[in-house]
């Protein structure tokens, strides 16, 4: 997701995160025994868009296999939204709901019997429609310059369940994919995520778009973007490359979105295949600035380099790639194919998907820039609360799992102090959770696994803490001091030490150490560039 918040935003998202949580929260974020107890193998939507009216109507065939015998399950809808009734094998199931969750009951329980079972959910109703996407979750009905309508929708950390029934948890994707069914007047196209199977005029002034998805996708990833849009298609290395643009701009994208190809090569090189080859990849136009929307990534920066035209690193090296496409597109890897099980670890997301920009950089102009880059990111961050937010309740944590993430990767590159072998361990995470949901302690194992380091203690004081590591120095006339001030204890990381420009590698912890100079104190320094810490000379 895009993350240069708005300063108002930001402070409210601060208040937020300080409130208690409640049982609407519990039921949102956690894991009921109604949410575990079954496990989702496709979405099948099925709906009608009125651009006038902002309404939906329609259903999800929601497929399923139980886990655990159940009498319940939970489901995911927003309370505006009306539902108009829930059947199963032909008979309709009785329910009732408690804020956004919507608890079905069976005639009998259903067993574990490794059969596939399917209810039929209808529903309609107004969605909540955003004031600020993608900042906050919601609907978004504009025109275009011709006074077409332009809908989009972006969800995430809102929730899906704003806009269609769903197990609205990061922890259950569909299996078997999706397929996302979309009518909408005459003149107008739905654009969603996976391939483009086929239109049906449906003889009422409507027509409906089928878009099919074969992996598993997030549910805050299914979309919809209707437009009056142009169609522009290509091929990169065997993969499918569809653009959906605006008729007025479909020659500035073709020039535009050459960028798409070596950011393609890039990432493929460092993070693997594409992970969605059978979807297809896909931008598409909105009238917000973007979204991570699997195999349909929302690309709204207006066809300009930068981040809404400014370079979010201070450095001038950010006006060399259009953001969005770079950012958003790095999400397929990192959030669409790696995905957290709980939003509390959104940074498994945020922290390396926005590493993946300082890696394109270093692609395409070389290991000095990128530095520059991903440096010129710590102005960004507040260390005004940890990363990590609390479990079960739908708390996304700090904003610093953008930029504070990313610098994390950075410095963990640096204490490999290994170039070919750092390639080579994020090249194999990759590929090793590829179309997983995983969680921080798996992070932390396979990070320690790979480099046969004890990494714990660094993850925990970046993660779990508000702080960054701080190295407090003080430099004699023959000697400099050092030790690691940190939360936790027992922390022990590498620095660099620079005597006149000589580079001098030490193993820090929080004891104090003592290395031996006979050069004088303005000579030495400690580098901060390869990690991201506070150096306190006394």
């Amino acid at each position: 997701m895009v993350k240069f918040f708005p300063y108002f935003l930001f402070f409210i998202g601060l208040q937020v995160s300080a409130q208690q949580f409640t049982r609407k929260d519990s039921l949102r974020g956690g894991f009921s025994l109604e949410r575990i107890s079954y496990d989702v193998q496709r979405y099948d939507l099925n709906i009608t868009i009125d651009p006038e009216k902002k309404s939906i109507v329609g259903y999800n065939d929601i497929t399923f296999k139980i886990l655990n015998t159940a009498s319940q399950i939970q489901v995911d809808l927003f309370e505006n939204m009306k539902i108009d009734s829930i059947v199963f094998e032909g008979k309709q199931l009785n329910y009732k709901r408690e804020f956004g969750a919507v608890f079905i009951s069976f005639e009998k329980p259903l067993t574990v019997d490794g059969l596939n079972k399917k209810i039929r959910f209808y529903y309609s109703g107004n969605p909540l429609i955003a004031n600020y996407p993608p900042w906050d979750g919601g609907f978004v009905f504009k025109s275009d310059s011709q006074g077409k309508p332009w809908i989009g929708v972006a969800v995430q950390g809102t929730g899906a369940s704003l806009w269609y029934p769903v197990k609205d948890s990061q922890h259950d994707e569909p299996d078997l994919g999706a397929t996302i069914k979309v009518a909408v007047p005459n003149g107008l196209m739905n654009v969603s995520n996976g391939r483009f199977i086929g239109s049906e005029d449906l003889k009422n002034g409507y027509t409906r778009w089928d878009w099919e998805v074969k992996n598993p996708i997030n549910n805050y990833d299914i979309t919809i973007n209707v437009a009056d849009y142009a169609h522009l298609h290509d091929t990169h290395n065997g993969l499918d490359l569809d653009y959906y643009i605006l008729r007025e701009n479909e020659e500035k994208a073709k020039q535009h979105f050459e960028e798409v190809k070596p950011m393609l090569d890039c990432f493929e090189s460092k993070f693997g295949k594409y992970p969605f080859a059978e979807d297809g990849y896909k931008l598409v136009e909105t009238s917000y600035l973007g979204m991570e929307h699997q195999s349909a990534v929302a690309y709204g920066n207006k066809y300009r380099k930068g981040y809404m035209g400014s370079d979010i690193s201070g450095t001038g090296i950010g006006m060399l790639f259009d953001y969005i496409t770079i950012h958003e597109s790095g999400h397929e890897w990192f959030g669409n194919s790696i995905t957290s099980k709980d939003i509390a670890d959104m940074w498994i997301h945020e922290g390396f998907t926005t590493y993946s920009e300082s890696v394109f950089v270093e692609c395409l102009y070389g290991y000095e820039k990128a530095m520059e880059y991903i440096n010129g990111q710590k102005n960004r961050i507040s260390n005004k609360a940890p990363i990590i937010g609390t479990y079960g309740v739908n708390d996304k944590g700090s904003n610093d799992m953008y930029y504070k993430g990313a610098l994390l990767l950075n410095t963990l590159r640096h204490i490999v102090n290994d170039d070919p072998k750092w390639w080579q361990i994020l090249l194999k995470y990759s590929e090793t959770y590829r179309h997983k949901i995983i969680d921080t302690e798996t992070v932390i194992a396979f990070f320690n696994a790979e480099t046969n380091r004890n990494l714990s203690p660094i993850f925990e004081q970046y993660l779990k803490y508000k702080s960054i590591p701080e190295l407090d120095i003080e430099i004699g006339k023959k000697e400099v001091k050092f030790r690691w001030h940190t939360d936790v204890t027992n922390f022990s990381m590498p620095v660099v030490l620079l005597v006149n420009d000589t580079e001098i590698r030490l193993e820090a912890t929080n004891d104090w150490q003592s290395y031996k100079i006979k050069k004088t104190k303005e000579a030495v320094k400690f580098d901060s560039n390869r990690f991201l810490i506070k150096v306190n000379y006394n």
